[in-house]
């Protein structure tokens, strides 16, 4: 395993994994993980996170193969709905394609991978728009954590077409709320360096739009084309932005 990597470094190259090995993740490394996601930072110090792990157990594989399907079914919708094999997705060589074939696969060989946690939220009131505030935080920190022990994952919400069967075969109570499923485990392939939008286009000053002069990509910053998903599902949907 890769020695560990600094903050920034994390930050920088931590990408969504969708392709694993079978090779599971030690105990040690897999609490190392999880201890980093608690030190979250919550509203009023709640700490309403709690962490299920599904691992190789009766239950944890009963839960995986709920989970395989429920993927497979909203992959096939989103893939479907969003053209991933048109246009350019035509293209087998195209960036497209590649990630098309790439979350094929995910969705495909979902039951097989190593680490899948399931973060969720104890509800202490009346569900509302931004109790993600509390319990997201978290879940990145579980995936900068596993960045720099040399493994990846990727925040999903694909579980909710089978949250109902789940709850009850892993007795989940009413008053908590599964906010995201991540898997884990070691790339078949790599991480980083990103390719995300300009930094211009995302960061204004004083007001909507207004540039901020005072910063720039870095020279070796990758980024995403024109025609990138990310920069035309916006125009596609008719919205306003930069």
């Amino acid at each position: 395993m890769n020695d560990e990597i600094g903050a920034l470094e994390a930050i920088a190259t931590t990408r969504s994994i969708h392709r694993y090995r079978a090779t599971p993740i030690p105990d040690e490394h897999l609490a190392k993980i999880l201890w980093s996601a608690t030190r979250a930072p919550s509203g009023s110090n709640s700490q309403p996170f709690r962490f299920l792990v599904l691992r190789d157990g009766e239950r944890a594989t009963s839960a995986k193969a709920l989970l395989g399907e429920s993927f497979r079914r909203a992959w096939a919708a989103k893939s479907s709905g969003e053209g991933w094999d048109r246009g350019s997705g035509a293209d087998a060589n195209s960036p497209k394609a590649r990630t098309g074939r790439a979350m094929q696969s995910f969705v495909d060989g979902f039951e097989q991978i190593p680490v899948v946690v399931l973060v969720c939220a104890m509800r202490y009131r009346d569900a509302h728009a931004y109790e993600g505030a509390s319990i997201y935080p978290a879940c990145q920190n579980l995936l900068l954590a596993a960045r720099a022990l040399g493994y990846g994952g990727t925040i999903t919400i694909w579980h909710v077409a089978c949250e109902a069967a789940l709850r009850e075969l892993l007795e989940i109570p009413e008053n908590v709320f599964v906010a995201a499923t991540i898997p884990l485990g070691v790339p078949e392939g790599r991480h980083g360096p990103l390719r995300r939008r300009p930094v211009g286009e995302l960061v204004f000053d004083g007001a909507w739009g207004a540039p901020a002069e005072w910063i720039a990509d870095e020279s070796d910053a990758r980024l995403s084309s024109s025609r990138s998903m990310s920069r035309t599902r916006f125009e596609k949907s008719g919205k306003s932005g930069p």
